[in-house]
């Protein structure tokens, strides 16, 4: 898995523990809808720390939360 299909799948699955729709994740975290969707769409190579930032914070997580997850395990990312 490409680490762009991590951290999209790691907000799915976040948006699903606090049952919040991605539509509400990108309106409580001020994050542009279109650039939340095309995250979720695997279409950003390189996530933005600062949008990852702002989603931990809308789920009231640290960054230490968001990234303790099976998704980032070095043996599942390819490069």
């Amino acid at each position: 898995m490409l680490f762009k299909e991590a951290v999209s799948n790691r907000i799915i699955e976040l948006c699903n523990k606090y049952n919040y729709t991605p539509n509400k994740l990108a309106e409580m975290s001020a994050i542009p809808p279109s650039t939340l969707r095309a995250l979720l769409a695997n279409n950003v190579e390189n996530p933005s720390s600062f949008i990852i930032y702002k989603i931990c914070k809308t789920f009231k997580i640290t960054l230490s939360e968001f990234f303790n997850s099976e998704l980032f395990n070095f043996n599942k990312l390819e490069d």
